[in-house]
């Protein structure tokens, strides 16, 4: 079965759906089946909503620059695990030709 990819308006109304039955003392569980999520899907969703940022005023990430960061730091991270390939090649290179 091919998982749904929800839309940032569904993941919105969804998280101000899940707010109010927590607050209304509901389970972990219960607010996941009620929204028809898994529990690590609600907890993705609060973790990429950042109250806190709304909380001081500012606004949250937009889902698309969030995804943009992500891309670019990947990238980032990429080029890091490449260069030090490489060097552990040229050192590995380097010790057989000492030792021949």
């Amino acid at each position: 079965m091919k998982a749904k990819r929800h839309s940032p308006a569904e993941i919105s109304s969804k998280l101000t759906q899940a707010r109010t039955l927590a607050v209304a003392g509901k389970l972990q569980s219960e607010i996941a089946t009620a929204l028809g999520v898994s529990i690590m899907t609600l907890h993705r969703w609060r973790k990429l909503d950042n109250p806190w940022a709304a909380r001081m005023g500012g606004e949250s990430r937009d889902s698309n620059n969030l995804l943009v960061e992500l891309q670019t730091e990947n990238r980032r991270l990429r080029d890091l695990v490449m260069n030090l390939l490489l060097e552990k090649i040229k050192l590995e290179e380097s010790t057989s030709l000492q030792a021949a």
